[in-house]
């Protein structure tokens, strides 16, 4: 059975949480006994529980002070909190899950099977580090890529292209690495289309700062640094064009 701990400083909201988990006849035990960034921690090492949902604003300070204070970060966590972009933009790119309140019973239900599928899995701390990195505001975004065997954490400068496979992407990287996330390319343009990424067509997104040259043949298609071609979609051409003006 895993342990679930519910960290909130609203006994209301832990409490509701609580009963949508019981009424999912899920194989977990459930504790509410996290108000604040201090019983939080201290919660944390006493019930060393398996799954923890945190909620990002409380009296004492934030979810992100919590965790910068717990050492051993064993446990699949999901974040709980109202709309705030720059914090959600910070967890997205880290990777890392969260449901918004008002908390929607199949979110809740999703994010909770998410945790327990993964949470046997070995946790590695780049990943914490890499949302300490991202909740910075002077910082360019570090980016992380969860496949089945490993976490990458990558520079956005690191990244030449990407393409769509399905519901997975490949991530081609300037040090000739590439990386297969199961994913959809839709996820990462929502993420990147504000730091210089680009969707020239269906399956491509590129970094405007690896393009080599524009070839009109065949089409159209933008030539890359690493020289692979990618098509440019006519509908995307005249966008295109302006943003490399841009540039």
């Amino acid at each position: 059975m895993k342990k679930v701990l519910i960290i909130d400083d609203e006994k209301r909201i832990r409490d509701f949480v609580k009963r949508m988990i019981d009424s999912f006849n899920l194989d977990v035990e459930v504790y509410t006994d996290g108000e604040n960034v201090e019983t939080g921690i201290e919660s944390i090492n006493r019930i060393q529980p398996d799954i923890v949902f945190l909620d990002i604003q409380m009296p004492d300070g934030t979810g992100f002070d919590l965790l910068s204070r717990v050492t051993d970060k064993k446990f699949e966590l999901i974040f709980i909190t109202a709309f705030q972009e720059y914090a959600i933009m910070a967890i997205k790119f880290s990777a890392l899950d969260y449901i918004l309140k008002p908390i929607d019973e199949e979110e809740l239900k999703t994010a909770l099977q998410n945790a327990i599928d993964t949470v046997d899995f070995k946790k590695e701390d780049s990943q914490f580090e890499a949302l300490t990195h991202n909740l910075q505001t002077n910082q360019k975004r570090k980016l992380v890529l969860k496949t089945q065997e490993s976490v990458h954490v990558v520079d956005l400068s690191e990244i030449i292209r990407c393409e769509s496979d399905k519901n997975y992407t490949f991530f081609y990287l300037n040090s000739g690495k590439k990386i297969l996330v199961s994913r959809t390319l839709k996820d990462f343009e929502t993420l990147l289309s504000n730091h210089g990424f680009f969707r020239v067509q269906q399956s491509h997104l590129i970094n405007l700062e690896y393009i080599e040259r524009y070839d009109k043949h065949e089409g159209g298609s933008v030539i890359m640094r690493d020289g692979s071609a990618v098509p440019l979609s006519p509908a995307k051409k005249d966008q295109f064009f302006t943003m490399l003006e841009k540039l």
